[in-house]
């Protein structure tokens, strides 16, 4: 029987967003929904290793936020029946801050590094012999009286979590065996893990209720959580509990999220755009400056889901309204005239 997994260590977090998507975290690979080819993938390889005996290798995953990279993390070592340290990159400011989770790694035990490429380079070059070689080199001494010991380390298992995967050096990214990047969900999907979550909380979704709260979620799990707790919030304060269409609606429109998914600052970002900016193109600093918003806060928070959904588009002259950015705001799109095909 597999072993509860232990958790040492700490990723940053503490707050409620982090503990309520432990709690609805599935525990095997059985259980989780979507991204089926890198679960079927990771299904091979977790049989050869039980068949082999061996450890599993070295394993990066990358993609957008909230798309499940701790979830298989921490699925991962449930499997195996062994145990699993978290940390994060930024935690890891010199090489004295990795060497206790080397050193207490037991044989087939799983060390998972969340946001890996904010590690600095100087951590990234401690770490290679040890995730190679399974040793650590250590310098004892300043000058001429310096020695360095070779620590050997028990056959561990590293697992890296970045949502940057091209900040990560080349060598680093060399020495991952395996490298799964992660896709957004389909509304089905996200259907099935709201259904699944609610009946967790001991709360009744109907299937219509889901599958709104699924449409209005961004292809991300963690933002169906989200919604699933607050729309379960607003039916247990304003009705009996039971998470029904209309009553997600009521929830949903109170949050000011959209039918699209767009929360208050994305359909504020559209309207600026279009009817301050005449639909661009513009930079992204006098966006900033119009809204009084950070720059970086555009960059990194809100163009991704607009740019994907094709609100807008980056240009070489600056943001650039589509038609579909002007119609979610109520205005008509300007006609064709030297835009090419941007407003077919």
């Amino acid at each position: 029987m597999a072993r509860e997994p232990i958790v040492q260590g700490a990723t940053g977090g503490g707050d409620d967003d982090r503990l309520r998507d432990a709690a609805l975290r599935p525990r095997f690979l059985r259980e989780v929904i979507g991204q089926k080819a890198v679960v079927q993938r990771l299904g091979i390889v977790l049989n050869a290793c039980k068949k082999l005996k061996e450890p599993l290798s070295h394993i990066l995953f990358d993609g957008p936020p909230g798309l499940g990279k701790t979830t298989f993390a921490t699925v991962l070592p449930n499997e195996l029946g062994t145990t699993i340290q978290m940390t994060s990159g930024p935690a890891l400011s010199k090489p004295a801050d990795l060497l206790p989770f080397l050193t207490n790694a037991t044989d087939g035990s799983i060390l998972f590094i969340d946001e890996i490429h904010r590690m600095p380079r100087v951590v990234e070059e401690f770490i290679y012999p040890a995730m190679e070689d399974f040793r650590v080199d250590i310098v004892l001494g300043e000058g001429i009286n310096a020695r360095t010991i070779s620590m050997p380390l028990k056959h561990f298992t590293l697992i890296g979590a970045t949502t940057r995967s091209g900040m990560l050096s080349g060598p680093m990214r060399d020495r991952f065996k395996m490298h799964e990047h992660l896709d957004f969900y389909t509304v089905p999907e996200l259907a099935e893990i709201v259904t699944v979550n609610a009946r967790k909380l001991q709360t009744m979704v109907t299937p219509d209720a889901a599958l709104e709260i699924a449409r209005r979620s961004r292809g991300t799990p963690r933002v169906a959580n989200a919604r699933l707790w607050w729309a379960r919030s607003f039916a247990t304060s304003e009705a009996n509990g039971e998470v029904t269409l209309a009553l997600v609606q009521q929830a949903l429109a109170m949050s000011e999220v959209d039918s699209e998914g767009l929360d208050k600052q994305d359909c504020r970002y559209l309207e600026t755009l279009v009817k301050v900016f005449a639909g661009g193109p513009t930079g992204v600093e006098a966006l900033a400056a119009t809204m009084n918003l950070p720059a970086d806060t555009l960059s990194d928070e809100i163009e991704p889901y607009l740019l994907r959904e094709q609100f807008i588009v980056r240009s070489p002259r600056g943001r650039q309204a589509t038609a579909r950015g002007y119609l979610h705001v109520g205005v008509k799109p300007p006609g064709q005239s030297g835009q090419g095909v941007l407003f077919e």
